[in-house]
């Protein structure tokens, strides 16, 4: 407890998502809707605060209206008092008059409140990921390996090598080589030449190996100042450098972890959670996800008429939020945020409706992302003709029709 004490986590949050458009057309990747109730960096911080880490400070940059917000009201219930807080911090220039250059400037220039907390150790955390995992166990392996970086890493396909840092370790799990997103010749794992090990943007820093790569890194005007391009491969061979494979503990096989950095990975990951029994389990009370929690009723379903033209109000294999009403309506495998309205006879299937969503009467909706306040017409189709929804929506490589936020249909 008293190495979590010395500790203090940095969450990276200023991503603007390009992959994610039209969901980042007007917020952060961290602050997309997940699941529901939740942002995308929700799952960071309840990791965070689950493995009993209280001292965090999220860097913003990009469209952070939205997760200014959203931390503000969501992620207020910590005591200062007890030297606890989860605080915000933008680019302030104090070091150069420039927006971050990279994962690693991110950090280096926010140096100084690092340093006014004096930590023995810092974790490093991306807050577009969704994941479960218990950084005080990270903490413990890199201090009992005597290490001055700790990698987190989950396995991947070769073939998915270009999209992640791909790591090379000996028998010990310490790092023997690093690739930045190799389009060939991935290093593959020596007991399953088929999959490679893949960084998650997870690092813990003995402290002052921390300062001292950051300083060195910053003059250096070659480097693109990124932990996974430059920091990590430029320690290779002069500091202990480990990975801490990330595993499920009752499976003792690789943790779920997710990189919704595409349309389509965002998608398939928010399908994840419609499942019966679900890959990744949202209903694990040992390990909560906080969140801000819309002040709304309890979702209402409407109508249960027999008949030819009968009105019924269902939802199968779905999260409903509170405040919506599914009224006369029939939804299945979708993600419902708060206060949706579904009117009678429309159908939906397999999609995502954003908080605020109004669907009229008798429109069909399959395999679609529809963001904040859109008013769906009556007796409209969406996901059904793909070359009529590319002209008037986005539409990602895998089919998914994304509407943007408040979009006039």
């Amino acid at each position: 407890m008293n190495n979590i004490k010395k500790t203090l986590v940095v969450v990276m949050a200023g991503g603007k998502g390009e992959r994610l458009e039209p969901l980042t057309r007007d917020r952060t990747k961290p602050a997309v809707p997940f699941g529901g109730i939740y942002r995308i960096i929700d799952f960071t911080l309840s990791n965070a605060l689950n493995s009993n880490f209280r001292k965090i400070i999220v860097l913003v940059q990009y469209k952070c209206n939205s997760l200014n917000r959203h931390l503000r009201d969501g992620w207020n219930f910590l005591s200062p008092e007890l030297g606890e807080y989860v605080e915000t911090i933008p680019p302030q220039q104090r070091i150069r008059d420039t927006w971050y250059l990279g994962t690693a400037d991110s950090v280096y220039q926010n140096i100084y409140s690092i340093e006014k907390e004096n930590p023995a150790y810092v974790i490093i955390l991306a807050g577009d990921h969704v994941y479960k995992m218990n950084y005080a166990e990270m903490l413990a392996s890199h201090i009992e390996k005597n290490a001055d970086v700790t990698v987190g890493a989950v396995p991947v396909p070769s073939e998915l090598s270009p999209l992640y840092g791909i790591i090379g370790v000996d028998s010990s799990n310490r790092i023997t080589a690093f690739q930045e997103k190799p389009h060939s010749n991935p290093i593959t794992k020596h007991d399953n030449p088929k999959m490679c090990l893949a960084s998650m943007g997870i690092y813990i820093f003995t402290t002052s190996i921390l300062y001292e790569t950051l300083v060195a890194d910053a003059k250096n005007e070659k480097s693109t100042h990124d932990f996974g391009r430059d920091i990590v491969p430029g320690l290779l061979g002069k500091k202990q450098l480990y990975v801490y494979p990330f595993t499920d503990s009752k499976t003792n096989g690789p943790g779920y972890w997710r990189d919704v950095g595409t349309i389509d990975a965002y998608y398939m990951a928010n399908m994840d959670l419609v499942s019966v029994s679900p890959e990744f389990n949202l209903y694990e009370p040992e390990w909560p996800i906080y969140t801000y929690r819309t002040p709304a009723p309890p979702p209402k379903f409407v109508f249960a008429q027999e008949g030819p033209d009968a009105r019924r109000g269902t939802a199968l294999d779905s999260l409903v939020s509170q405040g919506s009403i599914i009224s006369g309506g029939r939804v299945e495998r979708c993600i419902i945020s708060p206060n949706v309205r579904v009117n009678s006879y429309s159908n939906i299937f397999g999609s995502i409706l954003f908080e605020g969503v109004d669907v009229g009467r008798r429109a069909k909706i399959k395999n679609a992302i529809i963001d904040k306040n859109v008013k769906i017409p009556a007796g409209m189709e969406i996901g059904y003709d793909l070359e009529k929804d590319r002209k008037r929506f986005a539409v990602s490589e895998g089919g998914i029709v994304v509407i943007a936020k408040e979009q006039h249909l």
